[in-house]
């Protein structure tokens, strides 16, 4: 989506997609090496009742749904960061995460006026409707002089 396509209160939707226990497993042992993402024997006894993919897996897979949805072809170049970041329940292999995002500012910076900036909500849901992931995100586009 372009930059000019966006407006407050708009709500975006992308998914579902499957998350293999292949993945969770690829992802952990890769990148957050802790047992109840990567030893299905041991989470199997651990608090969690089972594996459980990382909660930085949970945010990369909401990334890549905003990529092919919403950012691949716009202006979109960066993000300063996010407000905030929960995952308010585990995500397991065999979920269907779909993803919400809505759209809470849209402004261009007084400052340097080719700079658009968008401030999102994106929340992932499981296959029974359960939260596993909410953020606030800003998003940085490139624009034409005025």
């Amino acid at each position: 989506m372009r930059f000019a396509e966006f407006h407050v209160g708009q709500v975006i939707e992308a998914g579902p997609t499957l998350v293999t226990e292949a993945q969770v497993l690829a992802f952990a042992r890769e990148w957050d090496p802790q047992w109840f993402h990567t030893d299905t024997e041991a989470a199997a006894e651990g608090p969690f009742g089972g594996l459980i993919a990382s909660g930085w897996h949970t945010a990369a897979i909401a990334m890549r749904l905003v990529v092919d949805q919403v950012l691949a072809g716009s202006e979109s170049f960066a993000s300063p960061g996010l407000e905030y970041l929960k995952w308010p329940n585990p995500v397991r292999p065999g979920d269907s995460l779909r993803l919400r995002a809505e759209v809470l500012e849209v402004r261009r910076s007084e400052q340097r006026p080719t700079l658009g900036i968008l401030t999102w909500r994106w929340q992932l849901f499981n296959q029974r409707g359960l939260p596993v992931l909410e953020l606030v995100a800003t998003s940085m586009f490139k624009l034409p002089p005025r």
